[in-house]
């Protein structure tokens, strides 16, 4: 009896850790190229295992500190964006660049700019912060409930007018809206390294989100303008670092589909639910998660939004 019930008490204790250890999400750093690193995020919803790091982050690190891409959903996000960073090197992070105003690229701010961290954003990405806070906070504790705690919305203090270069740390990167996903998105381009840093531009693995803050037509500008530079790597908003090829087929493809086929049925004036019938099955793009959830409702956002142009 004994030793059943010392049987009983292992296998709750082992699936105690199991379940202890799917909730305590460790971001890993990946090499891209000499001194740059990806953090892909899983794919799935923000959660309180993952702390609302379903997103993709990055970091260079120079000679005079860390340049981080994007700080995390909250404090606590934050803390293990630094833990992972410091697995890779001692250098402290320095500066902070946003790509975007949705939770997972800024929410972090606070937390490295208390310890002195210059944290940067284009202006319309910053203005966009400030406007989706409440917002944002208020839809982070639904989900991560009270490990949203300590958490404080801080807009980028450090604004930049549009297409800057920085040269910081000795490293050249480049900043230009996207203004696909969100109003105000950048990317963050390293011409040096043929690294892009997308944002919320790109998605691979998963299918694209068109919000009803999203523009499909911003969106398919921006990708023919990252296509022209021709990157070497992608580091996405969300999915594997991947190259040009990839993002094409589960991006760029994808946006050609929402104007060429969605918009021109739009401006055609062709009724919405006969085009959402007939494009309700796209076989390149079924095998992106989230296809079966997002695919129609893109559509419809695309086809209000060239339905109104």
């Amino acid at each position: 009896m004994l030793k059943r019930y010392a049987l009983i008490l292992l296998a709750a204790v082992t699936g105690l850790f199991v379940l202890t250890a799917r909730a305590d999400y460790q971001p890993v750093a990946q090499k891209v190229v000499d001194n740059v690193y990806a953090i892909v995020g899983p794919l799935g919803l923000r959660s309180a295992e993952n702390d609302g790091l379903n997103a993709n982050f990055g970091f260079v690190v120079t000679p005079k500190g860390v340049i981080l891409i994007d700080s995390g959903a909250s404090l606590l996000g934050a803390k293990k964006i630094e833990a992972a960073i410091g697995k890779v090197t001692r250098q402290p992070v320095r500066w902070v660049i946003n790509t975007g105003s949705q939770d997972h690229r800024w929410l972090g701010n606070d937390y490295f700019a208390g310890k002195g961290t210059e944290v940067i954003a284009m202006s319309r990405t910053a203005a966009t912060q400030a406007e989706f806070a409440g917002q944002h906070m208020q839809s982070l504790g639904r989900f991560l409930g009270k490990r949203v705690q300590g958490t404080k919305p801080l807009p980028a203090p450090k604004t930049l007018p549009d297409s800057t270069t920085l040269e910081i740390g000795g490293e050249t990167l480049m900043l230009a809206y996207t203004d696909a996903h969100f109003s105000g998105d950048a990317w963050v381009w390293l011409p040096q390294r043929g690294v892009m840093f997308s944002g919320d531009l790109v998605y691979v693995d998963r299918l694209l989100g068109v919000l009803p803050w999203s523009s499909v037509k911003n969106g398919q500008k921006a990708f023919h303008a990252l296509a022209a530079l021709k990157p070497a790597h992608i580091v996405p908003g969300h999915g594997r670092v991947c190259d040009l090829a990839q993002a094409q087929r589960e991006t760029g493809d994808y946006y050609d589909f929402l104007a060429g086929k969605v918009g021109a049925a739009a401006k055609e004036m062709e009724p919405i639910d006969a085009t959402l019938d007939r494009y309700a099955d796209v076989p390149q793009f079924g095998h992106l998660e989230n296809y079966s959830e997002l695919h129609r409702a893109n559509m419809s956002r695309a086809f209000t939004e060239f339905e109104s142009q």
